[in-house]
């Protein structure tokens, strides 16, 4: 597993807009038909990345959590299917069914919205406002597969409280770290 850093997309940006199918009911959704209430996380993720599945269980317990407060989370894969076929549209779908997710996993398979969000790796969170401007994009905790810290989701969770109370969030912000997104030759 290579170590890779997210971008960290500048704050204030506008959600980029996209139109994606549902691996899990096989509908396609656009950012406007997800987005929350009082704000919209969007999540990069395989069902391959040591670093996705040593926090895939704690995370689908907080994306529940904040869903019920009006953050909808949204689940995109971005990876090249023909090198890492584990990340297929079938895969992803028994992923999701497995973990319960209650929120959507996407395939973005020509990588142009993972592009467009300059994700670079897996996990890579973004946390938009109820006006779709970023507010929080890093990393959902220090835990990292065999570093021996515990997912407790505080970075992310941090941000998604502030939110929620109207409070500022810091703009100090670490980078999401994991596999890279699988890209297409």
């Amino acid at each position: 597993m290579s170590l890779t850093i997210s971008n960290m997309m500048p704050l204030g940006r506008k959600a980029p807009s996209f139109l994606l199918p549902n691996t899990i009911d096989g509908l396609e959704y656009s950012f406007s038909d997800l987005k929350g209430p009082n704000g919209t996380l969007v999540v990069f993720m395989c069902n391959h990345c040591p670093y996705v599945v040593h926090i895939i269980d704690p995370l689908v317990l907080i994306l529940h959590r904040y869903q019920t407060l009006g953050i909808s989370s949204i689940a995109i894969s971005s990876n090249d299917i023909s090198k890492y076929p584990q990340d297929g549209p079938n895969l992803m779908k028994e992923l999701a069914i497995k973990h319960s997710f209650e929120f959507p996993y996407l395939y973005d398979v020509s990588q142009d919205i993972a592009k467009a969000y300059d994700a670079a790796c897996t996990p890579d969170f973004y946390l938009f406002d109820k006006n779709d401007l970023l507010i929080y994009r890093g990393q959902l905790d220090g835990s990292r597969p065999g570093n021996d810290i515990p997912i407790s989701g505080i970075d992310l969770t941090n941000a998604m409280d502030n939110l929620l109370a109207n409070k500022p969030i810091d703009p100090l912000q670490r980078p999401s770290a994991g596999c890279n997104i699988k890209w297409k030759s």
